[in-house]
């Protein structure tokens, strides 16, 4: 049974830091890709981060870049959301989803648009809250 548990979520301060943790069990890692999504009140889901537990290809969000960065550790299972330089506006309920991965042969627009669309997701997290706020 897939099962994804989010944790080090909180109260910074702009400009700070927080890392973020999922920790997966009931699948096969290398088979599958690993996101994190975001919800602000009123807001969409939005697509942060993913990546390919297979060769650690990574994608991130425009609006993240060069400020957060996904990694996996597929030895103790966990997926990591290093995020610097926080903002107010990213603050949001973030979540880990999971999904098969897609093959090569998949067009890369396509990979991209299909890994950063909510609906596209089975399995989700429960969420962990970030605040930032001074």
């Amino acid at each position: 049974q897939v099962h994804l548990v989010e944790s080090g979520g909180g109260l910074v301060q702009p400009g700070g830091s927080l890392r973020l943790s999922c920790t997966a069990s009931g699948f096969a890692l290398d088979d599958y890709v690993i996101a994190w999504f975001r919800q602000a009140p009123g807001k969409e889901r939005e697509g942060v981060s993913c990546i390919e537990l297979s060769d650690d290809t990574t994608y991130v969000n425009k609006s993240t870049v060069g400020r957060f960065t996904i990694s996996g550790d597929k030895t103790n299972k966990r997926i990591y959301l290093q995020m610097d330089n926080l903002k107010p506006e990213d603050t949001a309920i973030y979540y880990c989803a999971t999904m098969p991965a897609l093959p090569g042969s998949i067009p890369t627009a396509q990979v991209w648009k299909k890994y950063f669309d909510r609906h596209e997701y089975t399995y989700w997290g429960q969420g962990t809250q970030v605040t930032v706020s001074s």
